[in-house]
């Protein structure tokens, strides 16, 4: 049989469950055909167990021809279909069959057939022969892989293209009355359930000569695949290993290489990955990996050559993940470094001699490709030195530069854009490992020429295709994106060298310049991407400027203004999601590194307010911003114009900076689980300060050079901080404190007593676990400073306690105030009453009135003074005769139902006058007087 009989295309197919179970045993019935049975599709019954019994006799030289017969005549009975109550009896019969083959050589053809009834469709009669024979039929296909054991080439090509057939599943050529088609997927299973996959991978030893078979055998397994369990099965019989160490095998129809690639990469995607990676790294299967892909270099150059290139390389890179496999030992790594470079920079090594790649898709993948294993090998120290001897940063830096006009490059527009992010990506990851070739090759100088093309005007226009152009179509952020990785990447090795040389190129002055021109040129599709590069440009700048103050000054009040900028962002984006969070932990660590310690960065910062900006934002009450933004408070207060512009704070409901500071307190001992009652006072006085977690932990004998928990509990919370800021505050004369806020600022002020407390008494009880015992002095004076902190517990306990007893008292004498003011309103609001009671009394009966006049009129002479001067005239300032007990003039205003009730013709007119209504309240216009010439009685109405 020629190689090309062995040509096929690989199929998917439907993946299944797997069912179990048992068959109970019954007498298997063969159907024999008649003229008549054939026109009906019906089979003839037929007692399966003579034909076994007779194969099964060997005592007799002349049953062969007998043998053979029964077995032709059961193959013409089962051109249909197999039934899957037969299957059982029909696989035992084939096995019997080629038991006999090595000293009876007729039975090939026998075996052959039965074989070829294994790709006809199983039948069931019934709905749950599916269930009821598929442990029968399990073993019976599981019997397939058996046989590839024996040795002939047409048994073995005919078992694979049966399973291939399972695959390709073909309706029966004939109806049978009473009988259906198994489900499509029926065989796909119960092959997975038998274990077929593991079986014919382990016939693979057997055929390492036989080309054809192989192939055969190849492509059984490449549809096995497909299945997640038979992938499983596959690994556990070290199938990746077995087919990749032959991939370089002879073969002129270019089979192998292609179907065992496309196992592997079933292997990687269906079973334990980590598992393939294992069994291919392995110095054989990598020198095995390095001849094909350098064969397919060098002299493939077909589309599909091109392809299976492509896929080498993708395997080659998920095994070189591995820190293990021997990439460097069997020379792959170099053959790699040298197939990235050779087109950047001129090799004469003859496996590059006279290559170029084409504008190609396969061969742009491939370009990419190797930038991406380039990333991994890095990773790898022992290979520092090939990428040094491959020249690779100066490789990767021919595409750090803006496009030249007019030239002629291999690649389209697109291209090179997306391979121009890619290498400067890639420089990210290797420059920091080769610094001084970094140097070498004026990387500092490349970058920030690159970055000034990136801020420029410049007419050019990206596409934005790739996944490291996302966000730049039609700018040059993706562009200015990378570079800044590449500088932040390199900034944060903290080598001076590189750093000093940045900062004497100008790059501070450079990178606020493009922080500024971001401001601008942002908007809502881009914003995510410009988020990032602001928070690049800072972590940058936070390097460069962290213990250097000379680089703080240039830094200087541009710096500051940019830093402000972000601070005054509206606090409603940080939930965004967009990188705002990302970009103020920025702003905070450069207010750190770029501003504290430079005064006059530091006044310039205060007069433009940013202490108020920085209140505000811990005002926010977000966890993750507090404790950087009390270190940064902590390290302000030092100067000493910080004091009075954190007192002149004012936040929500005209809250305080102190008050914000304790309620940070009460909020984070809430958390800790530290034990206050509702008032907030110390419950243990011992153990003033302890958390639920240091009650947890039991104290254990440490190292000297190892903090205890109570040391730790100091940086890993916020109270040291805010005690420091408040201690600097000065804890005397904070204003706008309440009484709960006074309760707990006792325990603030005595927190470095308490903390110290708490180191003794852990030192005391390491002690008594090491079973030490202190000399008379040591012990008398730890047994003090133990007492000294529990008698400090109770005197602040004490005196919260005063304080709480004196906001009492003060409350109630508050609530006495109140109440008083009440019952001194109701009084007032009575004798209003009774006055007006006495008006209506008065204008209703003229008996009142009158005698309301008579008193009114004893109480005016009485108060009179009694003697008068000689010659002095007299003049009364009543009208006599008048009966009205209002005081009387010219002009009188007679009230009768008040005016807000009825209204009337003049309420609204020029004359009326206003005056206060008797029982108070606001100026009401009332009914106008009328103006007499002449004094005379009225009544009131």
């Amino acid at each position: 049989m020629s190689v090309s009989e062995a040509e096929g295309t690989s199929e998917v197919p439907e993946q299944g469950r797997r069912k179990r179970s048992s068959s109970p045993h019954q007498i298997p019935v063969v159907g024999v055909v008649t003229e008549d049975a054939d026109v009906q599709g019906a089979f003839k019954t037929m007692d399966l167990n003579r034909v076994i019994k007779l194969l099964e006799e060997t005592d007799k030289d002349d049953l062969e021809e007998e043998q053979l017969k029964s077995v032709k005549k059961l193959v013409q009975c089962y051109q249909n279909g197999l039934p899957l109550r037969d299957l059982a009896q029909i696989f035992k019969i084939l096995n019997l069959c080629a038991e006999k083959i090595e000293n009876q050589p007729h039975f090939i053809e026998s075996a052959f057939n039965i074989l070829k009834l294994c790709g006809l469709p199983f039948l069931k009669k019934k709905v749950s022969d599916e269930i009821t024979y598929a442990e029968d039929t399990a073993n019976s296909i599981a019997l397939l892989g058996e046989l590839m054991k024996i040795p002939n080439s047409e048994l073995r090509i005919q078992i694979c293209k049966c399973i291939v057939d399972f695959y390709h599943a073909e309706p029966p050529k004939k109806h049978i009355t009473g009988y259906q088609q198994a489900s499509s997927s029926y065989k796909i299973k119960m092959a997975e359930v038998g274990g077929l996959a593991k079986k014919m991978v382990q016939s693979l030893t057997l055929l390492e000569n036989q080309l054809v078979e192989k192939l055969w055998a190849l492509k059984a397994l490449q549809h096995l695949s497909t299945s997640e369990v038979n992938c499983t099965l596959m690994m556990k019989a070290q199938a990746a290993s077995g087919i990749c160490a032959h991939l370089n095998d002879p073969d002129p129809s270019g089979q192998l290489l292609f179907r065992s690639s496309e196992i592997l990469w079933n292997l990687l995607e269906k079973s334990s990955k980590d598992e393939i990676i294992q069994q291919l790294s392995n110095l054989e299967c990598l020198l095995t990996l390095k001849e094909v892909f350098k064969n397919l270099f060098m002299r493939g150059f077909s589309h599909y050559d091109r392809q299976l290139r492509n896929d080498i390389l993708v395997i080659t890179t998920i095994i070189a993940q591995n820190p293990g496999a021997p990439m460097i030992e069997c020379g792959f790594t170099r053959d790699l470094i040298l197939f990235a470079t050779f087109n950047e920079v001129k090799s004469q090594d003859p496996l590059v001699k006279g290559l170029k790649l084409s504008n190609s898709y396969e061969d742009f993948e491939l370009k990419k490709l190797l930038f991406n294993i380039i990333v991994i090998l890095c990773k790898d120290l022992p290979a520092i030195q090939l990428l040094i001897d491959g020249k690779v940063i100066l490789a990767l830096f021919t595409y750090v530069k803006k496009p030249e006009k007019h030239k002629i490059i291999e690649w389209s527009a697109a291209q090179y854009e997306e391979l121009q992010l890619h290498a400067i990506a890639t420089l990210s990851s290797v420059a920091p490992l080769l610094t001084e070739e970094y140097m070498l090759c004026q990387g500092n100088a490349r970058v920030l020429a690159f970055l000034e093309w990136c801020e420029s005007e410049d007419s050019f226009f990206s596409h934005g295709n790739s996944y490291h152009g996302t966000g730049g179509r039609g700018n040059k952020f993706a562009q200015m994106r990378y570079s800044l990785r590449l500088l932040r990447a390199m900034v944060h090795l903290e080598d001076e060298t590189v750093n000093n040389d940045l900062c004497e190129k100008g790059a501070i002055q450079q990178l606020i310049g493009v922080f500024k021109n971001t401001l601008s040129k942002s908007n809502d599709k881009e914003e995510a991407i410009v988020l990032e590069i602001q928070s690049d440009i800072l972590l940058i700048l936070s390097g460069l400027c962290e213990h250097h103050i000379p680089r703080k000054e240039i830094f200087g009040t541009e710096g500051v203004d940019i830093i402000l900028d972000v601070m005054k962002t509206d606090p409603v984006t940080f939930q965004s999601g967009l990188g705002y969070n990302v970009l103020l932990f920025s702003t905070l660590d450069s207010i750190w590194c770029c501003i504290l310690g430079c005064y006059p960065s530091e006044d310039y910062f205060l007069e433009k307010e940013g202490i108020f900006l920085l209140l505000d934002l811990l005002a926010l009450n977000q966890k993750k911003f507090c404790n950087l933004i009390l270190g940064i408070m902590v390290e302000f207060c030092d100067n000493p114009k910080t004091t009075a512009h954190v007192n002149a704070w004012r936040g929500k409901k005209d809250q305080t900076a102190a008050s914000l500071l304790i309620k940070l307190w009460r909020k984070e001992e809430k958390e800790l689980g530290v034990k206050r009652d509702k008032h907030g006072m110390i419950i243990d006085t011992k153990k003033p300060l302890f958390t639920s977690f240091q009650e947890e932990q039991k104290i254990m004998p440490l190292p000297a050079n190892c903090p205890t928990v109570a040391v730790m509990d100091v940086a890993e919370n916020i109270r040291a901080k805010i005690y420091a800021v408040l201690g600097k505050l000065d804890f005397e004369n904070l204003p706008g404190l309440s009484a709960e806020d006074f309760v707990t600022l006792c325990i603030i002020h005595r927190y470095l007593d308490f903390k110290i407390g708490e180191i003794w008494n852990e030192i005391y009880e390491e002690i008594k676990l090491e079973d030490l015992r202190p000399v008379t002095t040591d012990k008398k004076i730890l047994e003090a400073i133990t007492s000294a902190s529990e008698n400090i517990g109770k005197m602040v306990a004490s005196l919260q306690s005063e304080m709480i007893e004196s906001q009492a008292h003060q409350d109630v004498q508050n609530e006495q105030k109140v109440y008083a003011k009440i019952q001194a309103t109701h009084r007032q609001r009575e004798l209003a009453s009774k006055s007006w009671e006495n008006f209506l009394a008065r204008t209703s009966n003229a008996k009142t009135l009158k005698k309301a006049k008579r008193l009114q009129e004893k109480a005016i002479e009485t108060s009179r003074y009694g003697g008068q001067p000689p010659n002095a005239i007299f003049h009364r300032t009543d009208i006599k005769g008048l009966n009205t007990t209002v005081p009387s003039g010219r002009v009188v205003t007679v009230e009768s139902t008040p005016v807000r009730l009825l209204g009337g013709p003049l309420a609204d007119t020029d004359i009326a006058l206003k005056k206060l209504p008797i029982r108070g309240g606001a100026l009401q216009r009332v009914r106008a007087a009328k103006t007499v010439n002449e004094p005379k009685k009225s009544a009131p109405t």
